[in-house]
């Protein structure tokens, strides 16, 4: 997915107010599953509730620019996850039958890790192989490191000047000076999964966080996707 531009590049006071609301509404329509947007009044509710002002979302009556883009960011997204991403989502069947119709053109050679699931429910990674078939193929034969072991590191000179705190699942072409980093979170058999979120959240800030930091003061450049 492309970021949407409005939302790029925003001061943390921003992301605060996602968060500090988001959290205080709920993210979903209840017993219904689907991701609830929020509304200005609604906005205003939590900070109460908070016991926070609400004087930076409502000036004599009028919202103000942040409660605004605030509205517009959680249209946006209440938007996207439900009519996009709801529908991308696979169950572990689902998945199953695409890792085996793609794996029948993939290379025997190409190695899949398990879950770590048991008994009945032990079998491959589907949605890590998947991923694996389809960079492959893209690859056309160039040098794809699908499980690092090391930290990514980057150089100048052949000398480190940053190395991020965790391993990430996939680098391309590998962990040091890559030109593309992925970290893969899959999970089939629980209707709740909301700690497997976290750490997707956690990972993909913390490496964000710091890729941006080595953009802005290096200049080097690496793409994320989670």
């Amino acid at each position: 997915m492309e970021p949407d531009p409005r939302f790029l590049g925003l001061e943390p006071r921003f992301w605060a107010n996602v968060r500090s609301i988001s959290q205080h509404c709920g993210y979903q329509r209840r017993g219904s599953g689907v991701v609830k947007s929020i509304g200005v009044e609604d906005m205003i509710g939590a900070m109460r509730d908070l016991g926070l002002t609400d004087a930076h979302l409502i000036v004599a009556r009028t919202p103000t620019d942040l409660a605004r883009r605030l509205a517009s960011y959680f249209e946006y997204r209440a938007a996207v996850l439900n009519e996009h991403v709801r529908g991308l989502l696979m169950k572990a069947d689902e998945a199953e039958a695409m890792f085996d119709r793609l794996r029948s053109d993939a290379p025997a050679s190409l190695a899949y890790a398990m879950n770590k699931q048991k008994g009945e429910k032990r079998a491959p990674a589907y949605f890590s192989a998947i991923i694996k078939i389809l960079v492959s193929r893209e690859m056309g034969g160039l040098d794809c490191d699908f499980d690092p072991q090391e930290l990514t590191t980057f150089t100048d000179h052949a000398q480190p000047i940053r190395t991020l705190a965790r391993r990430v699942d996939g680098a391309f072409p590998s962990p040091v000076n890559p030109i593309a980093l992925w970290e893969i979170k899959e999970y089939y058999y629980t209707t709740t999964f909301g700690s497997r979120i976290a750490d997707g959240v956690y990972e993909s800030l913390l490496d964000g966080t710091e890729l941006d930091e080595m953009r802005r003061t290096e200049g080097v450049s690496c793409s994320q996707v989670v």
